[in-house]
């Protein structure tokens, strides 16, 4: 195929990432997987596209399972064009109520998993010249949630770190992308990819109040998680392509929403902003 790159996709056993995988096996890509079961990705993908293929069974919390995951793509397609950090989870409940045990967790996945697969993928990417790396974010990472400071936290420090390093991997060839998405009818929603914390306390029921609504749009997102490939292939085949990409309607209207409120606030308070420089 014309234009075919060699995809690594980490979180690829259910929701974005393997409705990802697929179709970009059906339009003719090579694809390496990754999932902390590589039974569920054989079973889902590995029959049907065992040349283009490659599932992964992989640690995300460490780095040597990380390095041979990268080295075992290297060898099987001889390089990787695009990286896509898709794998993490949802941490929910108030700030006061989560455990350090639960915050830390999220940001081992969320976060520090995406520094490791960078790491490990970026001496590839530099001497090809080129590559494109894909940082999943969310909504959530732009205009934080009821419920979701710490998750929200975590997906904002991805937005930061893939800002700056886009700056650093430019002059190389290397292009980076947020891709913030809303909601997606995927298992989000549910509670395999969703941890609350163990702890409530009572004064925070309007937090409990959030995650129920939350929960109760399963299955009536209105992101079509298969039109995602399209978007991701427009996006590394774009030579100008953005840094940040709202995906789905809901994620731009609410990151409207926010750059509007804020561009106000700003000018409201512009003169106290002002007011420290030197005179």
């Amino acid at each position: 195929m014309e234009n075919s790159k060699v995809w690594y996709i980490t979180g690829a056993s259910k929701g974005l990432g393997l409705s990802l995988a697929k179709q970009l096996l059906q339009k003719g890509h090579k694809v390496a997987a990754t999932s902390r079961n590589i039974q569920t990705l054989t079973r889902e993908l590995g029959s049907e596209y065992a040349e283009a293929f490659l599932p992964l069974e992989v640690d995300l919390t460490s780095e040597p399972s990380i390095r041979h995951s990268i080295n075992s793509t290297i060898e099987q397609f001889d390089k990787i064009d695009v990286v896509v950090n898709n794998a993490g989870y949802g941490t929910g409940g108030a700030l006061e109520e989560l455990t350090q045990d639960e915050i830390h967790q999220s940001f081992e996945v969320n976060f520090f998993a995406v520094i490791k697969v960078i790491q490990q993928a970026l001496p590839y990417m530099r001497k090809q010249n080129a590559g494109h790396i894909i940082n999943i974010s969310s909504i959530a990472g732009f205009a934080s949630g009821t419920g979701w400071s710490v998750y929200g936290a975590a997906k904002s420090a991805i937005n930061g770190l893939s800002e700056g390093l886009a700056n650093e991997l430019k002059p190389l060839g290397i292009n980076v992308s947020i891709v913030s998405p809303g909601w997606f009818r995927t298992s989000f929603a549910k509670e395999e990819s969703i941890e609350l914390s163990e702890k409530q306390i009572l004064d925070y029921e309007h937090v409990r109040a959030a995650h129920e609504k939350f929960k109760s749009t399963n299955g009536k997102q209105i992101g079509d998680p298969d039109r995602v490939a399209d978007v991701l292939i427009k996006l590394v085949n774009e030579p100008d392509s953005p840094i940040n990409l709202f995906m789905g309607s809901d994620a731009y209207e609410r990151a409207s929403s926010k750059v509007e409120a804020l561009t106000s606030s700003m000018k409201e308070w512009k003169v106290t902003s002002f007011s420290t420089d030197f005179k």
